[in-house]
């Protein structure tokens, strides 16, 4: 089984700060699209196939991998991605909160198994470390806040500054 789990303030001193509200809508972007925050090249297909009140199901070919995930959105709180069919088995999930000073934190946690692969088995214990690393999920949630401030910053549709609402740092 890999667990992982990676924290990163939203707001870190030196950068344009994010509400939650902007902050969520970059989360809820790379749900349905991961290619806009990905590093070019490593998502070549990412598709919303079907969509209810309660999730969404996206199908994706990242790293070469063939995925299909099941999403659900805890508004302006958490994302969870259910790997229902790739390598994976289990679940992913980003979340915002605020800490005990009241700032704004994003948090990676994984629960994952690799399907067809022996449990606690080599395979697993290198995913686990590459979880951890350096160009691990601590990275991803960095370039997540540092592609969705990009996407403000050009105007993006997809992404709107909240000038009512600015966040403090």
């Amino acid at each position: 089984m890999i667990y992982s789990t990676a924290t990163v303030p939203v707001n870190p001193e030196g950068e344009t700060p994010l509400t939650r509200a902007e902050a969520w809508q970059g989360l809820e972007r790379k749900a349905r699209d991961a290619r806009l925050f990905l590093p070019a090249g490593l998502c070549t297909r990412c598709d919303v196939v079907e969509e209810s009140p309660t999730h969404f199901v996206r199908e994706a070919t990242i790293a070469g991998l063939d995925l299909r995930e099941i999403i659900t959105l805890e508004q302006q709180s958490k994302v969870t991605f259910f790997q229902a069919a790739g390598p994976r088995e289990g679940a992913i999930i980003n979340e915002l909160f605020e800490d005990e000073d009241g700032q704004l934190q994003l948090r990676f946690y994984c629960y994952l198994g690799l399907r067809s692969k022996q449990p606690n088995g080599p395979e697993e214990r290198a995913e686990q470390a590459q979880f951890d690393g350096e160009t691990g999920y601590k990275a991803a949630l960095l370039s997540t806040l540092k592609r969705t401030r990009e996407l403000l910053a050009e105007g993006s549709s997809s992404i709107k500054r909240n000038t009512n609402n600015r966040a403090t740092s």
